[in-house]
């Protein structure tokens, strides 16, 4: 009898985005969202005070204390390498999109870097002039059509949005080079994209800091900033990838109302 040897997960997934995509190829981008459209905001706010503790106790120490006691350049090379091996995920998400060039840039850093550039560890592309073209499914999701979704706090991960959130369940298996690398490698892969996100808390600390722990509501910041942020990816450059809410406009007896320079304006009074 023979034998019935089992499909490598990587391929059912890459098979069933294929699927997806021949439903999706006639459907517009979604609009991009304005406002704030948040009806789990009590358990939002409870996962937040989780995120800020963990936060406080573990990732923000750790993080400076990644970026003192690691040097510079080894800081560097663990991030263009960490990077180098997201390459091949933005590929297929740029193929699902319909981005051609996009795909095609992402092909190009990748042999340049991987050759090149000693692995990834150094950023030969970027030298040479060679854009990044990052993406994710949750873009992917985005130019098939897909709505914003509500708002979310994940667990560890921070603001979201179901759209997004899916896009990240996704993510953890478009990447062809991780999910076909043998062991140990694979876990290098995830180690050097774990030390980067440490580098980049410990780097950006001051930043983190003022809208964790120094605004008056650290929930409703860190929601708008998030939401404009990623409507903004989304929308380029347009007008309405989201509203500015600090417009002043013309009138010259405008006054602030917010004087709370963290304050959300789209949070319920």
């Amino acid at each position: 009898m023979s034998s019935v040897r089992s499909r490598p997960p990587f391929r059912l997934v890459a098979r069933g985005l294929a699927a997806l995509a021949l439903f999706a190829v006639a459907a517009c981008s979604a609009p991009v969202a304005s406002g704030i459209n948040d009806p789990y905001e009590a358990e939002n706010r409870a996962r937040h005070e989780f995120n800020r503790n963990l936060d406080r106790a573990l990732v923000r120490p750790v993080g400076k204390g990644y970026v003192q006691i690691v040097p510079e350049p080894v800081q560097q090379g663990v991030g263009n390498f960490a990077s180098n091996l997201g390459e091949p995920s933005h590929f297929v998400n740029h193929l699902l999109q319909g981005d051609v060039e996009g795909a095609v840039m992402n092909t190009i850093r990748f042999a340049v870097n991987t050759t090149v550039g000693l692995g990834g560890l150094i950023d030969m592309a970027g030298a040479l002039g060679i854009p990044e073209f990052d993406t994710d499914f949750g873009e992917t999701l985005y130019t098939w059509g897909v709505g914003e979704g509500a708002y979310v706090e994940l667990p560890v991960l921070g603001p979201s949005t179901q759209r997004d959130t899916l896009g990240r369940m996704v993510d953890l298996f478009t990447n062809p080079l991780i999910n076909t690398l043998p062991d140990p490698e694979r876990y290098y892969a995830r180690g050097a994209s774990v030390a980067a996100r440490v580098g980049d808390r410990g780097r950006y600390s001051d930043i983190v800091d003022s809208i964790l722990y120094e605004s008056a509501d650290s929930y409703a910041q860190s929601r708008l900033i998030y939401l404009q942020n990623r409507r903004f990816e989304l929308g380029g450059d347009s007008a309405d990838a989201y509203e500015d809410p600090y417009a002043t406009g013309t009138d010259p007896n405008y006054e602030d109302p917010y004087d709370d320079p963290y304050a959300d304006p789209y949070a319920a009074e």
